[in-house]
């Protein structure tokens, strides 16, 4: 069986609850004597003499009851001090001159005050329940007379006045409304009622704490704002506790009325409830629909912006070996604010698109190399307009197939700074299903422009550390220069030398040893020079892919697929170099006799050369910032160059480099070169 309060324990809680308000009242009353000067009270003497009573009088309570001499007394003085603060409150602006017949009726009530501890000692002494009687009647007259000087004291008060008088009319009235709801059950039932005087020491805790508030607020109105957090976790706990309270109720039922079977339903009962709960506690569809509901229903705006910036700014600007990259923290600032469980950065790219740059708990939606076309990129930019994928709102260019079709899409926030569109984070949907609105899109598009200046910020970062690096190999060509300048001189020098010993067989001997080394040493520093060129294509013209493929990489571990037999404008050395990196990176990204293959393939207007590996792949935040980056290598000792020069070299034969790549699933690189037409030949000639 489930216990209940048993009647004897009544007793006990009443103590404690008496003593706990003897040491709030005791504790309010002595922090507004310390204080000099407190303005947020009328009168601080009248409300420490209210305060001092009422901690004499639940001390009494608590230690020898409500039927003793101690407590008698010193409920009469309490009663005596509280129309003494009423009578202050009066006085403050001088309305206990001006209504002539408060000070007839404090009289009276104190008078009655003073009757109630003769007709309870009379009562206890004579055992006579008349005598009873005629102090529930008498405390009911002091009650119901005091509550109606109240009512005429804060409604015939002014504005102004009624700043003062707010809480300790709160106060006043706390106490008085339940004293006439427990001296009224008192009468109705011919008896004390022990249970509803237990819960007075709860009412005096809320009687000095509002005196509190009272003395506390100086002058200034204080306004009880719970912030959101405190808002969500006190009804948390008031349905949990309710949740438990019907728990108790109808396994109580069950017991009572289960017959034969009540242990087993009601045990039953209890393990199904309690698995629910635990169940349904940590669900984050059930905690998110408490927050909407609370922020529709109890707040005026949606969002507490104070909370939701804090958030914003410690996300965006957490630093450390174990912090996220800067992707990733801007994907996730952005869906901590409408509690998305996931999403995607596209970053502007260089061909005027949006390219995926990261993704945060989304791994798979399949999203191609050009994610948004450059339509929608200008249409994102000019207008500043959030997409809600789930709505018909959208009226610019078509939003790609990947993008319509998943399930999970729900809003695309765009990235703008100083106007221009540096990316947009796409929104998965929350798993409380709602609509975004008016305050949704104000506060997106603020975090998405502060998202937006993170970005842009750490491009310049990284533009200048680019150009730090250019600046240390401009040093580094330094000394390369002076290899040539060493050259030179010892060509002069030769030269010079023979002048005079042209005919001397030794010296000619030396002169071609000498000639050899250094023809040697120049070769192999242009070839480096030459190397690491800028991707200049001197001449284009027709060339056929197939040969040329199969001639540069007859030497590499390479399978050849070949689909179609094409022509392309373009240039067969620039073709070949561009292979045997790409080739190259394929090997050493690859484990040991792991084939590489190569396909050639065309559709007008491009031919394309798809080089696919199965090596360990690349993280979009290593294609988007490293794999084209000049001297960035992940290989000890290289230069970072290949890659770029790569691309270079395809542009200026006007074409396109693509890459897609997974990572622990391999990389696929892709060449499109133009088709050679006989206009473009003629134009190459």
């Amino acid at each position: 069986m489930i216990p209940i309060l048993r009647p004897d324990l009544w007793g006990g809680m009443a103590s404690l609850l008496h003593l706990a308000a003897a040491t709030a009242a005791a504790c309010v009353a002595f922090w507004i004597v310390r204080q000099r000067r407190v303005s947020g009270l009328p009168h601080p003497g009248a409300t420490v003499a209210a305060l001092a009573t009422a901690a004499l009088w639940s001390l009494a309570m608590a230690v020898s009851g409500a039927g003793s001499v101690v407590a008698v007394i010193a409920l009469a003085l309490r009663n005596l001090a509280d129309l003494a603060l009423l009578r202050a409150l009066f006085a403050s602006d001088g309305r206990d001159a001006s209504v002539a017949p408060v000070r007839p009726v404090v009289l009276v009530l104190a008078g009655v005050a003073l009757l109630q501890p003769i007709a309870a000692v009379l009562s206890a002494r004579a055992h006579e329940a008349l005598f009873a009687d005629v102090g529930t009647v008498l405390a009911l007259l002091g009650v119901v007379g005091a509550l109606v000087l109240l009512h005429n004291l804060y409604a015939g008060a002014d504005a102004a006045a009624r700043h003062g008088l707010r809480w300790p009319t709160v106060a006043l009235a706390l106490l008085w409304c339940f004293d006439l709801n427990l001296y009224t059950v008192a009468w109705v039932a011919h008896g004390w009622p022990r249970e509803v005087a237990a819960l007075h020491g709860v009412v005096d805790i809320a009687f000095a704490l509002a005196l509190l508030v009272g003395a506390a607020q100086r002058g200034e109105p204080l306004l009880l704002r719970p912030s959101r957090t405190v808002t969500f976790h006190s009804l948390s706990l008031l349905l949990i506790g309710a949740y438990l309270l019907v728990m108790v109720a109808v396994a109580q039922w069950l017991a009572d009325a289960g017959g034969d079977y009540a242990r087993w339903l009601q045990y039953g009962f209890l393990l199904v409830a309690a698995s629910g709960a635990v169940l349904a506690l940590p669900s984050r569809r059930g905690r998110t629909w408490l927050r909407v509901m609370l922020a529709k229903h109890m707040f005026q705006h949606r969002y507490d912006y104070r909370a939701e910036w804090l958030r914003f700014t410690r996300t965006m600007g957490r630093a450390g070996a174990d912090a996220p990259p800067l992707h990733e923290r801007a994907i996730r600032a952005l869906a901590d604010i409408t509690a998305s469980p996931a999403g995607l950065l596209l970053v502007l790219g260089e061909d005027g698109d949006l390219v995926l740059a990261a993704r945060w708990q989304w791994p798979e939606v399949e999203v191609p190399p050009r994610a948004l076309s450059a339509a929608v990129v200008a249409y994102l930019e000019a207008h500043d307009f959030i997409v809600d994928l789930g709505q018909a709102t959208y009226a610019g260019p078509d939003l790609p197939g990947w993008l319509r079709a998943d399930p999970r899409g729900w809003a695309m926030v765009p990235l703008l700074h100083y106007e221009r569109l540096v990316g947009a984070v796409v929104l998965a949907r929350p798993p409380q299903e709602r609509r975004l609105d008016w305050e949704d899109f104000d506060l997106l598009r603020v975090a998405g422009q502060q998202c937006a200046s993170y970005l842009a910020e750490q491009a310049g970062a990284q533009a200048l550390a680019e150009a730090a690096r250019f600046d240390d190999f401009n040093r580094r060509i330094a000394f390369v220069m002076h290899d040539i300048k060493n050259l030179a001189s010892q060509f002069g020098l030769l030269a010079h030398n023979a002048e005079r010993h042209a005919e001397n067989p030794a010296f000619r001997a030396d002169m071609l040893v000498t000639l050899r080394a250094s023809a040697d040493k120049l070769s192999a520093l242009t070839a480096r020079l030459s190397r690491y060129g800028g991707g200049v294509v001197e001449r284009i013209g027709p060339v056929v892919l197939v040969p040329l493929v199969e001639t540069a990489l007859a030497r590499h571990p390479v399978r050849v697929i070949v689909r179609d037999a094409c022509t392309v404008a373009g240039n067969a050395p620039a073709i070949e170099q561009v292979l045997l990196h790409l080739v190259q990176n394929a090997i050493d990204a690859s484990p040991p006799e792991t084939p590489i293959f190569v396909a050639i393939s065309a559709a007008a207007p491009w031919a394309q050369i798809e080089v696919i590996d199965q090596g360990h792949g690349m993280s979009p935040d290593f294609i988007r910032t490293r794999l084209f980056r000049p001297f960035d290598s992940s290989k000890p000792g290289g230069f970072g160059i290949g890659a770029c020069e790569a691309r270079d070299l395809v542009r200026a034969m006007h074409g396109r480099l693509e890459v897609e790549s997974r990572e622990g699933i391999g990389t696929r690189f892709v060449i499109r070169l133009p088709l050679a037409t006989d206009n473009r030949s003629a134009e190459a000639a």
